[in-house]
């Protein structure tokens, strides 16, 4: 089938170039884009049945003005850091006064009341911001940005400074974060792709290649994603686009990079240019098709998930690997049937016959697998050893839902949340809002009497005023909490004494539905660790289907899985010690488990298929199984190293983005791919094989009879460019 493929698009490689490029031009210029699908908000990809997203729809039903619209909260204090004088407030309430006044557009409300928004130690004074519609709409960020002009403006030429926090002040600073770590992202995935790709072609072409292809993939699949967006009523979160950009620059790199070593590789045998590239798309192409439907299947996972951050994720990825797949399939072939060796130019070597030392080109890899071959049980343990070591960090794991805390530090919101805290309870910014809804009209001596009593729970700072819905029938009380209400401790307040004890002391025949951020935050973190425990065992049931399939043996998948779920293991407890224990951090981001042991285990997967395929390649031509474990390394570790090092690079480009989250997955990521690619598919697969020997491919017997006329057909022995020549370093 893909020698078909091959010859068809090299046949029409000019048709197939221009249909590429007319329908792409016509599927960005005319789709959305994927920033009008995105949202920020966690708790908008709750299911209806959480309480925070019940307690939302009674709160839109009854109070249908406030419920509406986000807020925020401006934090007055002095420059010199000392207490607010008399005449200081007179100048907050003046510019409360103002602002509410000449609010800009989606502003319903600015307020100050100096009984209750003046701190205890008058460190800090507030002003509330009440907004019309949720903090992800354009008109709702702009004015956020407009009130933060307004308010310096109007304190300028005074001793005070002020900032703005809360929902609507976050959303506004984690979409510019965001925004920026893209940028700073993609240019460095660029460079570092090209600058890895000079080392290993010492071809501008050859390394600007991967560039234009996937680049063209990126704004189809981006266009794609949204159109299905808007079809399908559905949001992503606003890590997909940066996400996306890393996911298809890498996988989509090492796809193209496998097809250019089997096309030097038989260009150097002497084979034509135009049957070079059919021939290494017939090698290549089902190799590359196995790879992406393992990735494929990792992100489909996803969509068993309750939480639509992880549903609309997977499927959203997964859209983007099967683009680069035909890409990869026959826009690349079409390009370079047409080059020919000039893809490699100025390079001559890859036009020349391979000379006899090109066999042992790489004699690292040759000793590597020499002494795998001779100490199998040693590589073992050490390997074990390590990745227990390291999986030991993550019993240590603790997940963070703050939003804060995914912001860089320097940012006005956390900076302003900071600054509140000097003088009000840390709850102060995100209230917890009590619904209490009755068959009859609430009279205000029932009202009352349920604020005292909510006044008096434990880890309750205050209550706010109370407001009774127009039927009198619905209450919502606000709550200020004495600890953060973004913390593992808020939630588990909010979520547990609080509602309990409201619903105790609230009148006869009502019931109590608690909503909020905070109480949102806690249902997010209950469906995540919900869809933890489904998606982990169905990804790792399906890699092991994949690989029985792949492989046509049943132990062989069994220790493959097995090693690559150690080196998810070992690369999670690996970014606790660093970020945790290290570094200080409260927690890591709720999501980076499932991102961790997607990319890990798919990656890992990949690179155990091509090493695996090498060691049964071997045996079948007559090898013991310690010569084919030696010589799998010699042959195919140098190919796994390339690919492991470009795609680990460009996930490592997170580092430097200044989001804590992509640093966390950028770290995580890139140690993941090196752990799965050098120490398990380069040490401890050929270790496991060379220990099993033959029995590793039970029930299949490998026979020497059993070879064909040609033991490339063979699934199994499909490698990832890699023969009888390999990268030059």
């Amino acid at each position: 089938m893909f020698a078909a493929i091959a010859r068809a698009v090299t046949r029409r490689a000019w048709i197939v170039i221009g249909a590429w490029v007319i329908t792409a031009a016509a599927i960005i210029g005319f789709a959305p884009s994927i920033s009008s699908i995105t949202n920020s908000d966690q708790s908008a990809f709750l299911p209806s049945s959480a309480e925070s997203a019940r307690a939302a729809t009674i709160a839109k039903s009854a109070f249908p003005e406030s419920a509406a619209g986000t807020t925020g909260v401006i934090v007055v204090k002095r420059a010199d850091v000392g207490r607010l004088t008399d005449t200081d407030l007179q100048t907050v309430a003046g510019v409360a006064q103002h602002l509410d006044g000449a609010r800009p557009d989606a502003t319903a409300r600015v307020a100050f009341d100096p009984q209750r928004m003046v701190a205890p130690n008058r460190q800090v004074a507030m002003i509330a911001v009440q907004f019309r519609g949720a903090a992800e709409q354009m008109n709702v960020r702009t004015a956020v940005s407009t009130l933060r002009d307004d308010t310096t403006a109007s304190l300028r030429g005074t001793r005070l400074t002020a900032g703005m926090t809360g929902q609507a002040a976050i959303v506004v600073d984690n979409k510019a974060a965001f925004a920026s770590a893209e940028t700073i992202v993609t240019i460095a995935t660029l460079a570092l792709i090209v600058v890895l790709l000079l080392l290993i072609f010492r071809s501008p072409i050859a390394a600007l290649l991967p560039l234009l292809a996937v680049g063209l993939v990126f704004g189809v699949s981006s266009a794609l994603i949204a159109s299905a967006g808007h079809v399908l009523d559905f949001q992503v979160g606003q890590e997909l686009p940066t996400m996306l950009t890393v996911v298809l620059f890498g996988i989509g790199t090492d796809y193209i990079l496998f097809l250019l070593f089997r096309y030097r590789e038989r260009l150097r045998a002497g084979d034509a240019p135009k049957q070079a590239i059919v021939t290494a798309v017939e090698k290549v192409g089902e190799a590359i098709f196995s790879a992406a439907f393992a990735v494929i299947a990792a992100f489909g996972a996803l969509i068993l998930a309750t939480l639509g951050f992880f549903t609309t994720l997977g499927p959203s990825l997964a859209i983007g690997v099967v683009v680069m797949l035909a890409a990869a399939l026959t826009l690349v072939p079409a390009i370079v049937s047409l080059l020919g060796t000039h893809v490699f130019w100025p390079s001559k070597r890859a036009s020349a016959a391979a000379s006899d030392s090109d066999a042992d080109s790489h004699p690292r890899f040759a000793a590597l697998g020499r002494f795998v071959a001779r100490r199998p049980v040693a590589v073992i343990v050490a390997g074990v050893l390590l990745l227990g070591g390291l999986a030991a960090g993550a019993v240590a794991f603790k997940a963070d839902y703050d939003p804060i805390d995914q912001l860089p530090g320097r940012t006005e919101a956390s900076q302003t949340y900071a600054d509140l805290q000097r003088g009000f309870p840390p709850g102060a910014l995100a209230p917890t809002h009590l619904y209490v809804t009755s068959p009859h009209p609430l009279s205000e001596t029932e009202v009352g009497a349920f604020a005292e009593r909510v006044q008096t729970i434990n880890g309750v700072a205050g209550v706010l005023k109370p407001a009774l819905s127009a039927t009198g029938t619905t209450l919502d009380l606000p709550v200020v909490v004495k600890v953060d209400p973004y913390a593992e401790a808020g939630l588990d307040l909010v979520s547990g004494p609080i509602r309990d004890a409201a619903r105790a002391v609230a009148p006869a025949g009502t019931t109590v539905v608690v909503g909020g951020e905070t109480m949102a935050l806690a249902d997010v973190r209950d469906t995540s660790n919900h869809d933890l425990a489904v998606i982990f065992p169905v990804a790792g049931a399906l890699f092991l289907v994949i690989l029985i399939a792949l492989l046509r043996s049943a132990l062989a998948p069994v220790y493959l899985v097995a090693l690559v779920a150690a080196g998810f293991a070992g690369t999670l407890g690996a970014v606790v010690l660093l970020f945790q224990t290290g570094l200080g951090h409260a927690g890591l981001q709720f999501a980076l488990p499932i991102i961790l042991y997607l990319f890990v285990t798919a990656i890992g997967t990949d690179y155990n298929i091509l090493m695996t395929a090498r060691l049964r390649e071997e045996i079948n031509e007559g090898a013991t199984p310690r010569q084919a474990a030696a010589r799998a390394i010699q042959h195919a570790g140098p190919s796994i190293a390339a690919a492991a090092v470009i795609l680990a690079g460009t996930f490592g480009a997170l580092l430097i983005s200044g989001v804590p989250f992509f640093a966390e997955i950028g770290f995580g990521v890139t140690l993941g791919i090196a752990l799965v690619s050098f120490v398990v598919s380069i040490l401890l697969v050929p270790a496991m094989t060379a220990l099993l020997g033959r029995a590793a491919w039970w029930p299949k017997k490998i026979a020497r009879d059993q070879i064909p006329d040609n033991p490339g057909a063979l699934i199994g022995t499909v490698s990832y460019g890699v023969g009888s020549e390999t990268p030059a370093p």
